[in-house]
């Protein structure tokens, strides 16, 4: 049986053994890797063994996201949109680096994901908030295309995600849905409440007009004229 001593150093070859690896397959080039690495991403996600499903995940989330390009951003929410939430952790991370320096693309592939991810899909109720920590100018504007989303989890979602937003575009994109009485369950550490897409909708509302009244005050009224 081997030592505490023994495996801590079996643990750091391991880990380097990682990082050469990762180092080479980089050396390859987008064009040869990105369709292995296609492949090797859904052959993970239709595993039936969670564990080993998410060992490969993670390790393929984290490649990923030293790449660039349309496929590289589907297959990140692809991963995302996956059962280990271990994987779902690191494509999370992976895609919001990636949209700190390459917005764009990021965008473009979560608008691909709102029309291509089935209802469910567990990525689509996780990108708004990526959209909400990124803060881009557009952000608010693609948040509005989950709000018009079929599924009342995927529409609750994106209402949170622009309240933490912050931006005063989404006002009326809110005001939309103060009539939707579709029902969708928030948990807490006290089990959680039902509560309408409705009553979510216009407290965001509500935080987003008293960020804009905070954000720009009225002017202090003028003082009046002493008469002569």
């Amino acid at each position: 049986m081997a030592t505490i001593g023994e495996t801590l150093t079996a643990l750091f070859e391991a880990e380097r053994a990682a990082r050469a690896h990762h180092t080479a397959l980089r050396g390859e080039g987008d064009a040869k890797l990105i369709p292995e690495l296609r492949a090797a991403t859904a052959a993970a996600l239709a595993l039936e063994d969670e564990t080993e499903a998410s060992i490969r995940l993670v390790r393929l989330a984290v490649l990923l996201g030293d790449l660039e390009g349309d496929a590289v951003v589907d297959l990140l929410i692809d991963i995302l949109g996956g059962v280990s939430p271990e994987a779902r952790i690191a494509a999370g991370e992976a895609l919001e680096g990636l949209a700190f320096d390459r917005f764009k693309e990021v965008a473009l592939g979560i608008e691909r994901a709102l029309v291509r991810l089935p209802k469910g899909n567990p990525a689509l109720g996780e990108l708004p908030f990526l959209l909400a920590e990124v803060g881009e100018p557009g952000c608010a504007k693609l948040l509005g295309r989950f709000l018009q989303n079929d599924d009342a989890e995927v529409v609750a979602a994106a209402i949170e995600a622009m309240a933490e937003l912050g931006d005063p575009a989404a006002i009326p994109l809110l005001a939309k849905l103060e009539r939707d009485g579709r029902q969708v369950q928030l948990d807490d550490e006290e089990g959680g409440e039902r509560v309408s897409i409705a009553d979510l909708a216009h407290e965001a509302r509500e935080i987003l007009e008293e960020m804009a009244a905070e954000a720009n005050p009225p002017p202090p009224p003028r003082p009046a004229k002493g008469k002569r």
